[in-house]
């Protein structure tokens, strides 16, 4: 590219990455990956909260939201404490994300009475808060925070432990570092597509950070990540994702993964949280919900889509799954959709 400043060759370059990875994620594929199906279904966005410059003696608390939030400790070293657990001690180039399910607390140490996030931005009218007196150890931590569309919210609680916690060390927190020193550098620096550019970064620290092999091992976390570790049942998932119509059974899933039905059932069981045909039925769900809320086809196209031969088969098991009909849902999906733009 030449006549271009190192700048503008770097952005163009960080452009090139960001549209490629981007389409292979978002992208329609044949073969289907269970694990770009979910992140399609929860459509993440993400906006920065700020961050702290700490001295000295100093803590900061966060309420119970039901949030993700992200955090990058970019020098220094802290804990991170949350009710009823060890601490976490959090040092130069940790990366974490912590659902918001519980309060918790960043602090130079336990016996410093935090801070409250919320009072401290709402009485500074600034993101990027100072706290601590002193000569100690300075610390700098970068946040936020990713949103998720509604529909399939409730898919996040199977799929993510409370905390996920990527040292520096490991390759993740690496290649999620360099994506937020571009995210910074593009804020910093903003220019045509810059909010594209941003959010599409942030999504992918997001799709980074969930397929880092520290959470794929967690052997006390199941869900879909802890059933793709796994080649049994990770070949199960990719079938009857590839093939969501198929009548599936678990004689038919067992007998494509090599393994007998019951030794099969219960190691689907034991990695993913629930049956097979019960989670072959929870996806079916929330992919009919999505195309409720966004799609363009009549409920009798959604219930064969979803593998369903019969409309009234498709509204009854709806029904049953939701609390209440397609139709009442489709139209309720509307509305809150149409309030939220006004």
């Amino acid at each position: 590219m030449p006549g271009l400043r190192p700048h503008d060759r770097l952005k163009n370059l960080v452009l090139y990455i960001i549209e490629t990875l981007y389409l292979f994620i978002y992208r329609p594929r044949h073969r289907m990956d269970p694990f770009l199906d979910l992140i399609r279904l929860l459509r993440p966005k993400a906006t920065l909260w700020g961050g702290l410059d700490g001295v000295g003696r100093w803590g900061l608390a966060f309420h119970k939201r039901d949030d993700l939030l992200f955090c990058w400790v970019e020098r220094g070293d802290c804990l991170l404490t949350r009710p009823h657990l060890e601490p976490v001690h959090l040092k130069t180039n940790d990366f974490v994300l912590i659902r918001t399910t519980a309060p918790f607390i960043l602090t130079s140490d336990q016996s410093v009475e935090p801070v409250d996030s919320e009072k401290a931005v709402a009485a500074t009218g600034n993101t990027k808060l100072k706290l601590g007196e002193g000569t100690g150890s300075p610390v700098t931590i970068h946040g936020g925070r990713f949103v998720f569309d509604t529909t399939n919210e409730d898919l996040l609680t199977g799929l993510l432990p409370s905390l996920v916690y990527v040292a520096a060390d490991d390759a993740s927190s690496w290649r999620a570092r360099s994506l937020l020193k571009m995210n910074e550098t593009e804020a910093l620096q903003p220019g045509p597509g810059s909010e594209f550019i941003i959010a599409r970064l942030m999504e992918l620290i997001l799709v980074e950070i969930l397929r880092t092999e520290a959470l794929r091992v967690d052997r006390e976390h199941m869900g879909l990540l802890a059933g793709l570790a796994d080649p049994v049942t990770a070949r199960a998932l990719s079938a009857m994702h590839g093939d969501l119509a198929h009548d599936w059974t678990v004689f038919d899933l067992a007998r494509l993964c090599g393994a007998s039905r019951s030794s099969f059932a219960a190691r689907f069981r034991k990695n993913v949280g629930t049956g097979p045909i019960e989670y072959l039925l929870s996806w079916r769900m929330a992919l009919a919900k999505d195309e409720l809320r966004y799609g363009a086809l009549r409920i009798s196209e959604i219930a064969f889509k979803v593998g369903f031969q019969s409309s009234s088969a498709f509204s009854t098991a709806f029904t049953r799954h939701m609390g209440c009909s397609p139709k009442r849902f489709a139209a309720s999906a509307r509305n809150r959709q149409k309030q939220a733009v006004a």
